[in-house]
C-alpha cells in the first residue's frame, strides 16, 4: 500500500479518488484512514485543515460522505459507491425494503423527508419531522442508519456566518439521496450486479491496496 500525504484539499481528493474509500479515523486496518495520513498541522491545528474542507472535497472531487465505516464518517468516490449501496441495501431500493419489512415505519419516515426534496440541512430535516425534546426522537440513530444501509449521503457543509462575515463553528450536514445528488451516474450502476458481486469487488479492490490486512477487517469495514 503507497501511503498518501495530506496537506491540501487537492491531497484529499486524490486520496479519495484513488482509494476509492477513506474512512475519516483509524480503524482495524492500518494506514487506511485520513488521521493516519494527515500532516498534524491539518488535522486539529490552526490552519484550516479535512474539517473545513470536508464540504469542498465533496463537490469538486465529485464524491459523498456519511457515515459508512462502523458507524464512522468517511468518503467514498463517486466510482465506487454504486457497489457499496448495493452491497448494504442487498439489492432494495427503499420501498422495496420497507415493504418487505426489512425498515421501520420511524426509518422510512425519515427517509421520505429527505427522498422528497433535492437536499436539506440537518436542521431542516428535524424541524420538518419535529425531531425535537418535545417531538419524535431518535434522529441521530436513524440517519446514521440510513447512511450506513447507503440509502442516505452528506453533500455538503454549510456554515453560519458571524457578524464579521466570516464562517464559524462546526459545519451543518446537507442530506440527499444518492438517486437525486449522483443522478444517473448512480442509478444506472447500483443494482447492475448482485449484491455479493459488489462486495467481492469491493474486497478485492482493499485486498489490493491493503495486501497485509486480516481478510477478517477488510470485511468488517465493508460490513
Amino acid at each position: 500500500m503507497n501511503r498518501i500525504s495530506i496537506r491540501t484539499k487537492e491531497d484529499l481528493i486524490r486520496a479519495v479518488n484513488t482509494w476509492g474509500f477513506l474512512p475519516f479515523f483509524a480503524n482495524q486496518i492500518h494506514g487506511f484512514s485520513i488521521e493516519e495520513n494527515v500532516d498534524r498541522r491539518y488535522w486539529f491545528g490552526r490552519e484550516p485543515g479535512v474539517w473545513e474542507w470536508k464540504g469542498p472535497v465533496i463537490s469538486e472531487g465529485k464524491c459523498v460522505y456519511g457515515k459508512f465505516f462502523e458507524k464512522k464518517a468517511g468518503f467514498i468516490s463517486a466510482k465506487w459507491f454504486p457497489d457499496f449501496a448495493n452491497y448494504r441495501r442487498n439489492g432494495y431500493d427503499f420501498d422495496a425494503r420497507f415493504n418487505d419489512g426489512l425498515a421501520s415505519y420511524s426509518e422510512q419516515f425519515l427517509y421520505d423527508i429527505i427522498a422528497s426534496h433535492h437536499s436539506l440541512l440537518s436542521r431542516e430535516v428535524k424541524t420538518i419531522g419535529n425531531y425535537s425534546k418535545d417531538g419524535r426522537k431518535g434522529f441521530d440513530t436513524l440517519i446514521t442508519r440510513l447512511q450506513m444501509q447507503g440509502y442516505v449521503i452528506t453533500s455538503n457543509f454549510e456554515y453560519d456566518i458571524g457578524k464579521d462575515g466570516k464562517p464559524y463553528g462546526w459545519g451543518v450536514a446537507r442530506y440527499a439521496v444518492p438517486e437525486v445528488y449522483l443522478g444517473k451516474k448512480f442509478t444506472d450502476k447500483v443494482y447492475e450486479r448482485t449484491p455479493e458481486e459488489s462486495f467481492l469487488r469491493m474486497k478485492k479492490h482493499l485486498q489490493k491496496l491493503f495486501p497485509d490486512a486480516e481478510e477478517k477487517d477488510i470485511e468488517r469495514i465493508l460490513g
